[in-house]
């Protein structure tokens, strides 16, 4: 069974960064795709980011966070790992983890098979 553990979720200022961490268990990443979404108050739970190990590790963002946010995995620690920078206050939300068990990247939530807890992220103005 899958598991996933996000963490690194916290109060920052609008421009700052934060990494978020999405621990994992049991999964084979050369076989999956990881992704990383999130849910403000009152809005559904949108893509922001996604890892595969299809085509040498592809990634892909929503255009909202290109340029200021990177997803990169780390093997040795079965970590992938979120690096937010330039921050705004739309980028609060809970931010969730997810595996789906294939390695092509799609951008639907419906689509992945298992979830994280989320982590919160605010950002002041």
């Amino acid at each position: 069974q899958v598991q996933l553990v996000e963490s690194g979720g916290g109060l920052v200022q609008a421009g700052g960064s934060l990494t978020l961490s999405c621990a994992h268990s049991e999964l084979t990443f050369s076989t999956y795709t990881v992704g990383w979404f999130r849910q403000a108050p009152g809005k559904e739970r949108e893509f922001v980011a996604t890892i595969t190990a299809w085509r040498g590790g592809r990634t892909n963002y929503v255009d909202s966070v290109k340029g200021r946010f990177t997803i990169s995995n780390d093997s040795a620690k079965n970590t992938v790992l979120l690096q937010m920078n330039s921050l705004t206050p739309e980028d609060t939300a809970v931010y969730y983890c997810a595996a789906r068990c294939s390695w092509y990247p799609t951008r639907s939530p419906n689509d992945y098979n298992y979830w994280g807890r989320g982590t919160q992220v605010t950002v002041s103005s």
